[in-house]
Order: C-alpha cells, then structure tokens, then sequence
C-alpha cells in the first residue's frame, strides 16, 4: 500500500507571514497538531506543531500576534512521495523520531500522514505502534 492510498488530502497549510496566533487557532478548529508552512508556489518551507507553539513562543512570552510562522517553524522537513510504501514511511517516522509527514511531489504539498493514519488500519497497527514506541522514547533521562 501506499502513501497516497492513506494520506489526507486537501492539507491545511499556512504561509510563512501568518501570525502564529492564526496558526494556532487553525489547529484547534480542525483539529490537528501540525501545520506545514508553504510559499505562494505551495512549495514546503517549514512545518509547526503544537509543541513548537507552546515551546516557541509560549515559554518565551512572546506575543503570538505579532510572531510569525517562520519564526518558529522547523525548516528541515522530513517529506515522503506519494507513492512510498506505508511500512517504509512508518520506519522512517520512527528513525526520524516524528508524528507526521508531509507527501510532497514536484516539490508540492500534496498531503499529509500521521501515525494515527496508521494505526486506525488493521494492517499497519503494528508498525504505527512499533513506530510510536521509538518517538516516545526519551532522549534523555527525566529530571525535575
């Protein structure tokens, strides 16, 4: 199976000038953790998740109005094709320790993939599973 097979399509996305508060208000309307940010082209340029906000911004006591996107975006986007194998994008997901993976082709935003993609498919539950396992890991101990 493939990506495209399971991706959502139609992904919203925001532009590098939108203030953050904006972002944050499209993630609670439709429900999503992540956002990928993209150029006029629909090219993507970065993508921001909820923890990137809290993080980011919150931590910092930093207006959300003002802020914008590409300043707390992550820049290096792990991307798949349309066509990757399901099992080889949950492996990667796991190595790259992330929850969600933009589909991009001829370098455009064509969909999006969680692991929650995965795991609601009988077929892939394992590998959603093994590959959360690996993101939730820590990378170092607890410590308060």
């Amino acid at each position: 199976m493939r990506l495209k097979d399971i991706m959502t399509n139609n992904v919203v996305y925001v532009s590098m000038d939108t203030p953050v508060e904006q972002v944050a208000q499209l993630m609670q309307k439709h429900n999503i953790g992540s956002v990928p940010v993209c150029d006029e082209n629909g090219s993507i340029r970065g993508i921001i998740t909820d923890r990137d906000i809290v993080v980011r911004n919150v931590a910092h006591g930093t207006d959300p109005k003002t802020l914008k996107a590409s300043d707390i975006m992550t820049s290096q986007v792990t991307t798949a094709s349309p066509d990757m194998d399901v099992r080889e994008a949950s492996r990667m997901m796991a190595q790259k320790q992330i929850r969600r993976l933009p589909v991009v082709e001829n370098n455009t935003l064509v969909g999006m993939v969680a692991l929650g993609d995965l795991a609601v498919n009988p077929a892939f539950d394992m590998e959603a599973s093994e590959a959360l396992s690996e993101i939730s890991s820590p990378s170092r101990p607890y410590q308060l």
